[in-house]
């Protein structure tokens, strides 16, 4: 069973082929070895760990795909019960329940796309910044603060753009769809 509308669908082949590409492949490329080139000062073993994990509580790669996966779950679901109730996809247009629990599912992933991009702000910022100041006091060391180098900060920056662009670009196609359904709900847009 396919998205009942053009823009369901291009939103589909967006976020499951374009999107998954480029965090799985890029996205590697990218991250796939940072935690190994940070370094500090000094570049003690012990002193990189505790400064990588301050700097990245959750590492970018697990973090977008935590948000891919959350954000299919609401179309996964409608999907399931159209399999369960045997529903066509032209009858999704037509019955009124079936309209409501898709354009439901469809507000979900915006709400998960928006809580998703919030909490990229929160976590990575805008900008990937060259140096990292560390607070290493918990470390019961002789210094409190110490910087770390944070490698391809340029590179990571460009990617933390372009992932933010995805979820932009992800919620407009969402309420695209939406609005497509209601046009096609009041009259406005022939059947397909």
């Amino acid at each position: 069973l396919r998205p009942p509308t053009v823009i369901g669908q291009f939103h589909t082949l967006f976020f499951g082929s374009i999107r998954m590409f480029f965090l799985g492949v890029l996205g590697f490329a990218v991250y796939g070895n940072e935690a190994l080139h940070f370094s500090c000062d000094p570049d003690k073993r012990e002193v990189n760990l505790f400064c990588y994990n301050q700097f990245r509580p959750i590492t970018p790669q697990v973090f977008w795909a935590l948000q891919l996966v959350i954000v299919l779950v609401p179309g996964a679901f409608f999907h399931l019960y159209a399999a369960c109730k045997s529903i066509k996809q032209e009858d999704i247009l037509q019955k009124s329940s079936y309209t409501g629990f898709y354009i439901f599912s469809v507000f979900l992933r915006i709400v998960l796309e928006v809580v998703a991009f919030w909490l990229q702000i929160q976590l990575f910022g805008f900008k990937v910044n060259a140096i990292y100041t560390c607070d290493v006091g918990a470390l019961e060391k002789k210094f409190n603060i110490t910087r770390c180098m944070v490698p391809e900060h340029f590179e990571k920056t460009i990617f933390l753009i372009a992932m933010y662009t995805f979820t932009v670009i992800t919620v407009i196609l969402c309420v695209a769809e939406i609005f497509e359904i209601s046009c096609r709900r009041l009259g406005f847009l022939k059947p397909q």
